[in-house]
């Protein structure tokens, strides 16, 4: 019998006995406890190869790294995800999406103007779409033949033999291009234009009027617009007839100006020299060399930076500072409602996050040292810390990674719940754990080898699954059926 097939048996054995209404503490094997920052039980088994939990409606098993499922059947939803990222599969309501590895996907389901679409896609070769709604079906299987609405950000595309020819529509605006991106015609409202890319180009559009959400008119301004050897020379008029016309013109590296009501700014030999004037910001900038040395001065702005050395710039609502470039950079952003500071170094090495509601005054916190740890505070003050974490602060926020990856490198797990009062740790998997309620204790160690309980019913020791001390009159933490609800399904 190989190690896979026995620890398959052994799972199956402890999982009978916990259907059977057993409780357990012999952690890694086997072990469940209730949830410290959200109501609901949890069972783990065989380390971190098997768990499932149970939070209020929502559910979730998994077989970390191979698979997870959460579903909640209130909330109509379900994820599924295999040897991620190489399958997952979403759900909500009508509406669901496969996809293997981010390229072969299927999408479906009702929307609020069809009854059915189903979607396939394996990218960047063929796109299907079939819908109740005829008028939104297309095919295309690139290079060959086409027909594709609303994706990549046009509302349709039609191609043949591409790049040789493809047809693009977005909004007003027609394109038609004969080896792409080379040459192209483009025609719109009161709007014409070609290019023989990167050769010559010119597109002009008139004024033209729209209406606003009460029914003004609102002026769209018209543009002229040239360009030679780009992107070496441009003559650009923009904003035609409005308050704020531009006119941009450019031989670069030699120079560039740009010339408005609000703004000016002239660049000699490009990008060394730099001067802005930002009337409508209320600021003067002066650049030189682009990106690395720039100073600016003004209500609206302020900035000295020599990079790598040294950098800080300051306006209305964000702030940023950096000394070394990468080694340590601060980002702030001051809104009405809501502060968020970040500092970091060495892009991931370190990160320390910090949000405050303004109103509330409630605080959102996460800081990551990779790959030692990662822990983080949400606004009701609950707080969890990991140890290790290689991905968490890399890919922050991914759910897959967490339910998936997380539990097989989380060698120590500490969460607190300050409305409850609820706190937990765990070491090696549950080989050490302790729960701890305003009422209640429970320490277990060494495969449940030595337990600890203490609760109203009283107290008492286990040693080698044997009473030391303590006579307890009720069922203490963990003793009783955990995940119940799972246990009717």
């Amino acid at each position: 019998m190989n190690a896979q097939v026995a620890r398959r048996i052994v799972l199956a054995g402890l999982l009978i006995l916990h259907i059977s209404g057993h409780a357990f503490d012999f952690g890694p094997l086997l072990d469940e406890f209730p949830l410290t920052l959200a109501p609901g039980e949890r069972l783990e088994a065989l380390g971190p190869f098997y768990y499932e939990q149970q939070s209020e409606s929502q559910q979730t098993r998994a077989v970390p790294p191979l698979f997870s499922k959460t579903e909640d059947p209130e909330l109509e939803y379900a994820e599924f995800d295999f040897l991620y990222p190489l399958l997952t599969y979403d759900r909500f309501g009508d509406q669901y999406r496969l996809q293997i590895m981010q390229l072969l996907s299927f999408a479906g389901g009702a929307t609020q103007t069809e009854t059915n679409r189903d979607r396939f896609t394996l990218f960047p070769v063929i796109f299907l779409q079939k819908s109740s709604d005829t008028n939104e079906n297309y095919r295309a299987v690139l290079p060959f033949y086409g027909h594709l609405k609303r994706r990549f950000s046009r509302d349709e595309i039609f191609f043949v033999a591409f790049p040789l020819y493809l047809d693009s529509w977005k909004k007003d605006v027609y394109t038609r291009n004969y080896l792409f991106p080379f040459f192209h015609v483009r025609e719109g409202d009161n709007l014409s234009g070609w290019q023989f890319w990167p050769v010559l180009g010119h597109q002009s559009k008139s004024v033209t009027y729209t209406t606003n959400g009460f029914g003004d008119a609102v002026l769209i301004g018209g543009h002229d617009r040239w360009f030679a050897a780009w992107p070496l020379y441009y003559n650009q008029h923009n904003e035609l007839e409005t308050t704020n016309a531009m006119h941009a013109h450019g031989l670069l590296p030699a120079y560039a100006i740009l010339r408005s009501a609000r703004r000016d700014s002239t660049t000699v030999l490009w990008p060394f020299f730099t001067k802005i004037h930002d009337r409508g910001k209320k600021y003067r900038e002066w650049q030189g060399p682009w990106p690395f040395v720039a100073f600016a001065r003004g209500e609206g702005k302020q900035l000295n930076r020599v990079l790598p050395f040294y950098s800080h710039g300051k306006t209305a609502t964000h702030e940023n500072r950096s000394y070394g470039w990468v080694l340590w950079r601060e980002n702030i952003l001051r809104l009405p409602s809501v502060e968020r500071r970040r500092e970091r170094v060495l892009f991931f090495l370190y990160s320390n996050i910090a949000e405050k509601n303004k109103e509330t005054g409630a605080t959102r916190k996460r800081m990551d040292l990779w790959p030692l740890f990662t822990t983080r505070q949400d606004f009701n003050g609950n707080r969890r810390l990991q140890v290790f974490a290689p991905l968490e602060p890399l890919l922050a926020n991914n759910k897959s990674i967490e339910r998936n990856y997380s539990p097989l490198w989380s060698a120590w797990r500490s969460e607190h719940n300050p409305q409850t009062g609820a706190s937990s740790q765990s070491l090696l998997w549950n080989l050490y754990r302790r729960d701890v309620t305003p009422d209640s204790r429970k320490t277990s160690l060494l495969f449940g080898l030595y337990r600890y309980v203490k609760d109203a019913g009283g107290k008492q020791v286990r040693l080698f699954h044997i009473p030391l001390s303590g006579a307890r009159g009720g069922k203490a933490q963990g003793e009783r059926p955990a995940l119940e609800k799972g246990n009717e399904r």
